[in-house]
């Protein structure tokens, strides 16, 4: 092979596997070069094939509000409408389970398959129906009520730390939930709900806005009466609002930026 006047030999224009051609003797084909050029680009595809194989595989932990095929009439739940959505290539798996509260989640974990990639939790609101005898309780005064909130802040919150970093020790892409509004018929015990909830979604976000870490408003996916079959639980047009945002964090948040966005839709 002929090369041009003032064509550098070296490793410009070729891949290493070919350049020991060049050095050789004249006269090799230029069939043998093109041959040792695409073993050699083929070769470092491979590897970089290798290096980002794993498979993107979700797994969703908590309570009811993905765990909800009992409350959707054979209508599809809320992990069918994850899978469905999942980009080519993704996999799903429901961890949650149906009245968990807060403490469940370490058992949760033991059940995530080993090659998960992807975490997303919603818990909670169990937690916070534990609260309602407090609530209901006579009040002295308003200062008095505010106290009685505060506590219930400061021990919703020592648990939830504790789940969160159970959770993030994981190492895995991770992102988390608010609690969504009740739909209880009578407005005066929906009004108290949504208030007292106010308190324990201020500790979800600033955990989770602290950390860096993705965050799902459920109150603001789930904002018609009809998301919901019954007052706590999601409907399959709910469901298909919570796996569609699921979907958009999964496909759209740079995780590795470690900058915290909410995701509502």
């Amino acid at each position: 092979m002929n090369l041009r006047p003032g064509t550098q030999h070296g490793n410009d224009n070729f891949a290493p596997g070919a350049q020991h051609l060049l050095d050789g003797e004249s006269g090799i084909s230029r069939r043998a070069i093109l041959a040792a050029t695409i073993g050699a680009l083929a070769t470092a595809g491979v590897a970089r094939a290798g290096e980002g194989s794993a498979m993107p595989h979700v797994a969703l932990l908590g309570d009811s509000i993905f765990d909800n095929a009992a409350y959707v009439g054979g209508g599809p739940d809320v992990i069918a409408q994850v899978r469905e959505r999942l980009p080519a290539g993704w996999r799903a798996t429901l961890t949650a389970i149906d009245g968990s509260t807060i403490r469940d989640i370490g058992d949760q974990l033991t059940r995530v398959p080993s090659d998960a990639t992807h975490l997303v939790v919603s818990i909670g609101g169990n937690d916070a129906l534990g609260y309602s005898d407090i609530l209901g309780a006579a009040s002295s005064s308003v200062a008095d009520t505010l106290m009685k909130l505060a506590d219930i802040q400061q021990e919703f919150r020592s648990g939830y730390v504790r789940m969160v970093e159970a959770v993030v020790g994981r190492k895995l892409a991770t992102a988390f939930c608010t609690i969504y509004d009740p739909r209880y018929s009578d407005p005066i015990e929906r009004r108290v709900a949504t208030t007292a909830l106010a308190v324990i979604n201020d500790v979800i976000v600033r955990e989770v806005v602290m950390r860096g870490l993705p965050l799902i408003d459920l109150r603001v996916v789930c904002g018609e009466d009809a998301d919901f079959a019954n007052p706590i639980e999601p409907s399959v047009q709910g469901g298909r609002k919570i796996a569609g945002t699921i979907v958009s964090l999964l496909t759209q948040h740079e995780f590795d930026v470690g900058r915290s966005q909410v995701f509502v839709r």
